[in-house]
């Protein structure tokens, strides 16, 4: 059986919400304080810098590295972020876990917001990490809002980046404006009300850190995910409305451009990622792009059914494994 198609969730797992929500709050059995850590600040704009938490093997121009983006309101302490980190560095590879703008308690290292768009942040970072650290091989790996931000910096990068390795996105979102529909529906209440009173905190908490650059006035008013990036994200990251952030902001616009080893895992039972979005030419006809599309999985869920030699986080395993095929002899 090839091993990125042998998913079986867990039992009574086939429900869509309990495979999204279980993985969050089921103990892992090792986190990374036991591997080294050290926090670097990377500027990818005058007056932004983003934080992460960086774990190097002993010579770390010698293996393969992997960067990590979360996603929407998670942070670089997320649970998958931890799972993937200890999994990867136990494999050999250099792991640097991004906290996107503002998030994982950095709201003042930026006056702005973050958003779905931002994927000059991570070209930048890629190339700084290629130049100043001599790194050669350079994953780029994230889940949801940051799959999508993985997926459109590669289609962007030209082939003078040749430290970019490859990209794998977990249940990426490359067409927020479909997502953000299916996830304001009744089903879906709860997501929608997490994101969006996740993302009205950080704006009082922004508001008082940079007071003359926030209005709080429209914040109460504001029902919907929709509204909230008609009023903030939008205009923040120089959109002309809503409806502009959400078309220009989607990996789906370049995903044809995309020149390096791509896997995209995704569930065809994803509460907010509709599976028929993975459906276009630019996936289709782009021989570089490999898709993994359980039946079941959820979102960023994929809670396996006991195996063997590995814990229930399926998709960190099957990353794993493709991964290490790039490390170097030792």
């Amino acid at each position: 059986m090839n091993p990125i198609d042998d998913f079986t969730p867990a039992r009574l797992l086939g429900n869509p919400h309990l495979m999204t929500l279980v993985p969050r709050y089921w103990p892992r059995s090792a986190r990374e304080g036991a591997i080294p850590q050290t926090q670097r600040l990377f500027t990818t704009e005058p007056g932004t810098q983003l934080l992460a938490f960086c774990h190097w093997q002993y010579t770390p121009s010698d293996v393969p590295t992997i960067v990590l983006i979360h996603g929407l309101e998670g942070c670089a302490g997320s649970h998958y972020m931890h799972g993937i980190t200890v999994k990867a560095y136990r494999a050999g590879f250099n792991v640097i876990r991004m906290n996107q703008r503002t998030c994982g308690g950095t709201d003042h290292l930026t006056p702005t917001l973050y958003n779905s768009g931002l994927s000059s942040d991570y070209r930048t970072i890629v190339r700084e990490l290629a130049a100043v650290d001599r790194l050669e091989k350079i994953w780029v790996v994230g889940y949801s809002m940051g799959g999508n931000l993985a997926l459109k910096a590669a289609g962007e990068m030209r082939e003078s980046d040749s430290a970019l390795a490859g990209v794998v996105a977990v249940s990426p979102n490359i067409d927020p404006s479909q997502c953000v529909t299916v996830l304001e529906q009744p089903r879906n209440w709860l997501y929608h009300w997490h994101f969006l009173s996740g993302l009205k905190a950080r704006m009082k908490r922004k508001a008082k850190l940079f007071p003359d650059r926030w209005d709080l006035a429209p914040l109460r008013s504001i029902k919907t995910l929709k509204d909230f990036d008609e009023c903030y994200t939008a205009p923040d990251g120089g959109y002309l409305n809503v409806a502009d952030y959400y078309d220009r902001a989607g990996a789906r616009h370049v995903l044809h451009h995309i020149a390096v080893p791509t896997l995209i895992i995704t569930a065809h039972d994803d509460p907010f990622i509709p599976p028929s979005m993975f459906d276009i030419p630019e996936i289709r006809q782009n021989p570089n792009i490999t898709m993994m599309m359980p039946r079941y999985g959820g979102h960023c869920g994929f809670f396996q059914k006991s195996r063997s030699g590995e814990d229930r986080f399926w998709a960190e395993h099957r990353i794993i494994a493709l991964l290490s095929t790039s490390l170097r002899p030792r």
